[in-house]
């Protein structure tokens, strides 16, 4: 039995930026999309036409979920929409 574990550095970096684990968080984020559209609070219909997906690169793939609308923080304060929506996707 393996006293130690030794990662391989490069490796791990390959792994995190690769399309493999970018296209499973996509997966995962268009759930959270879909559960944050379907339970926004409606009035104009402004804020929920704003969630949507956002890809990104730091030092590995990033996937997440965003509501651009001016009055977004207002929203997600008060109701916690998308904290919801992330939840409720598993």
């Amino acid at each position: 039995m393996a006293d130690r574990v030794r990662l391989n550095r490069a490796g791990m970096r390959e792994l995190l930026r690769s399309d493999g684990v970018r296209h499973e968080l996509t997966r995962r984020m268009d759930g959270v999309e879909s559960a944050a559209k379907a339970s926004a609070p409606v009035d104009s219909g402004a804020y929920r036409d704003s969630i949507h997906v956002e890809q990104d690169t730091t030092d590995r793939a990033v996937v997440r979920v965003v509501a651009d609308a001016d009055h977004a923080l207002v929203v997600e304060s008060k109701t916690g929409n998308l904290a919801r929506a992330l939840d409720a996707a598993g």
